[in-house]
């Protein structure tokens, strides 16, 4: 085993401002949490919106579009590496989470970016998942139950989940709630769920939990 480093970055980008180049290396996802991100990688040219996702491990060159963005960057690396927070007048960059991870380099594994939304009241029942990973609030307010402690989470705070670990949510009954997360899984789950409730009970309650993947890709570990 080797131990990685996933790191999760906030970006704030002004409008149409002057582009930023991500360097080739880490494996690298993008998230907007609001506003327009457009992208240039080679031949590539695109915009990104709200709620969308690309990941890459080429060099990329980013910039704002129309309106302010608020983008979310997780980035695996190998221990040690620099950090990626260089800012200027148009894009102010903060490290908001950097956890390790324990992976086999032999072996094969999946990145996953996707999206979890609950109705108001909602709750993940006690459950275990297949890797680690950064998970990030977009809206709304959740409690994170784990080892023994509850947390409370606001919007745009992060937290990292081992995976082996049993997590209960729940979430604000107010209003809807959503996070969005980067996990490093086994390769066999690619279009499979990652998760496992801890109690045989819970099995076939009825989940209110739903999901949005945007990025589902076998990866090779950085060097």
């Amino acid at each position: 085993m080797k131990t990685f480093e996933l790191r999760l970055y906030r970006d704030d980008i002004a409008p149409q401002s002057a582009t930023r180049v991500l360097k080739a290396g880490p494996v690298r996802v993008l998230y907007v949490v609001s506003g327009a991100l457009r992208i240039i990688a080679g031949d590539l040219r695109a915009t990104l919106g709200d709620n969308s996702a690309l990941h890459t491990t080429t060099p990329i060159e980013i910039a704002g579009g129309a309106r302010p963005t608020a983008l979310l960057r997780w980035e695996l690396v190998s221990p040690g590496a620099a950090l990626d927070t260089a800012t200027s007048s148009h894009i102010s960059s903060t490290l908001l989470l950097s956890a390790p991870l324990a992976l086999d380099p032999s072996a094969s594994c999946l990145l996953r970016c996707d999206r979890v939304d609950f109705p108001p009241g909602g709750e993940a029942l006690t459950h275990t998942h297949r890797g680690g990973g950064i998970r990030c609030l977009l809206f709304g307010g959740i409690t994170i139950h784990t080892g023994g402690i509850k947390h409370d989470y606001a919007p745009l705070e992060p937290w990292f989940e081992a995976g082996p670990e049993p997590v209960y949510a729940a979430v604000s009954k107010t209003g809807d709630s959503a996070f969005a997360r980067v996990m490093i899984l086994p390769k066999e789950l690619l279009g499979k769920s990652s998760i496992s409730y801890v109690n045989p009970e819970d099995l076939a309650k009825p989940k209110n939990q739903r999901y949005q993947v945007f990025v589902d890709v076998p990866i090779v570990l950085p060097r």
